[in-house]
């Protein structure tokens, strides 16, 4: 990819700069019901719901969890409470970023907005973007949308936001299903995928990939 100079970068927040901890949460409450073998199922079908919960219309993501983890639940064998989904959307907030990050933001702050479209709610995000280390330009929800993401609305609605097109923004993502997909059908060309080791590297889609957030500013030339 052609390093040139965006008028913004974009981020996933959940995933790419906070470390979204949901397999962490669901071995506490069920790691003692399951063995390691049980529990990596678990986990694996408590992600895949709820990317389904989120392709229809949109609703508040605690409903996103209860609905994911009573289905994955009853793929388990497992008996579902539904304090133990409040339980896990509470804890949302309090997770950190990936060591990573701060530093890595901050230096590409100095010179770059840096911009937040995420899947939550707008009473969470800005908890977890306070613990980020850096400033931000604009911090975009899913409950400001009426989308999430993988959806394209959500991107649209950000780029009128910020008065710019998608070839003015370079996108940042630890994820293709959820972002990178997406932003290459919307015509973001310059696009940076985070490998966090939660999916494999697609070339198709035309990236530059970093191994974290301490890689950004060489990525985009800075």
């Amino acid at each position: 990819m052609t390093q040139f100079r965006p008028k913004y970068i974009t981020f996933d927040c959940y995933g790419t700069l906070t470390h979204f901890d949901m397999a962490g949460a669901a071995r506490r409450i069920y790691g003692s019901q399951l063995s390691p073998e049980a529990m990596a199922q678990f986990i694996t079908n408590f992600a895949a719901y709820r990317l389904d919960e989120i392709l229809g219309a949109w609703k508040p993501y605690a409903d996103v969890v209860h609905n994911s983890l009573e289905r994955t639940c009853k793929r388990n064998g497992v008996t579902f409470r539904a304090e133990d989904a409040q339980r896990i959307y509470e804890e949302v907030p309090t997770w950190g970023p990936h060591p990573d990050v701060p530093a890595g933001l901050a230096k590409v702050a100095k010179e770059i907005p840096l911009v937040i479209l995420s899947n939550a709610m707008n009473s969470q995000i800005m908890s977890n973007v306070e613990k980020l280390g850096a400033p931000f330009h604009m911090v975009i929800t899913a409950e400001e949308t009426g989308a999430y993401k993988p959806q394209m609305k959500g991107f649209e609605y950000m780029l009128d936001k910020l008065g710019c097109g998608p070839e003015d923004i370079t996108h940042v993502s630890s994820s293709f299903r959820y972002d990178l997909m997406t932003a290459y059908d919307l015509g973001i060309k310059s696009k940076v995928w985070v490998n966090r080791g939660h999916e494999p590297a697609n070339p198709f889609y035309e990236y530059t990939e970093i191994k974290g957030i301490d890689g950004l500013a060489a990525a985009v030339g800075l």
